[in-house]
């Protein structure tokens, strides 16, 4: 919001600048006659006008700096929140004892992908990606993907990376390994 409004106010301070030059020129151009002013207020005007123009570029180039420093900043740390995730996935898929098939199956499963995309993606039936996908959940000890999901985003909502004991979150359901 601070910014807004730091952007805002450069944006009218250039744009009466411009508006005073342009009109100068517009009434030159037409010859309106406008009424006279002393050649020192005009002048003066003049002078204050260039001054709020550069102002305008130096107070926007400070502002545009900010903005990338603030994008970089942030793909900064997406890229770290993105590896800490890919990380915490890693991790579960070696806790659970996952082979390499089911982590690639359980990865595509995670970004939302249907059973035949899967077979697609990886070049095996749909019954294969059926039998690995059963498979993870039996190791996760969780009952289909919605219950995967909600283990890694209970994960992420601790802000640890600790992940909770599933069967106190699921009493009801056993851990095999």
């Amino acid at each position: 919001m601070k910014n807004t409004i730091f952007v805002a106010l450069i944006l009218g301070v250039q744009a009466i600048c411009a508006l005073f030059f342009v009109s100068d020129i517009v009434i030159s151009v037409l010859g309106l006659n406008a009424t006279p002013i002393l050649w020192e207020t005009k002048e003066l005007l003049e002078i204050g006008a260039a001054i709020g123009l550069v102002l305008g570029f130096i107070l926007g180039a400070i502002a545009l700096y900010r903005t990338f420093r603030r994008s970089n900043r942030a793909e900064r740390q997406l890229r770290a929140v993105s590896i800490g995730f890919h990380d915490l996935l890693q991790e579960r898929f070696a806790d659970w004892g996952l082979t390499p098939a089911e982590r690639d199956v359980a990865m595509f499963a995670i970004k939302g992908l249907a059973t035949a995309e899967i077979a697609g993606l990886r070049g095996t039936s749909e019954g294969t990606v059926k039998a690995q996908t059963a498979a993870i959940y039996r190791k996760a000890a969780v009952s289909g993907r919605p219950q995967l999901l909600s283990l890694f985003i209970e994960d992420l909502m601790a802000g640890d990376r600790t992940a909770p004991d599933v069967t106190e979150l699921r009493p009801n359901r056993q851990s095999v390994a």
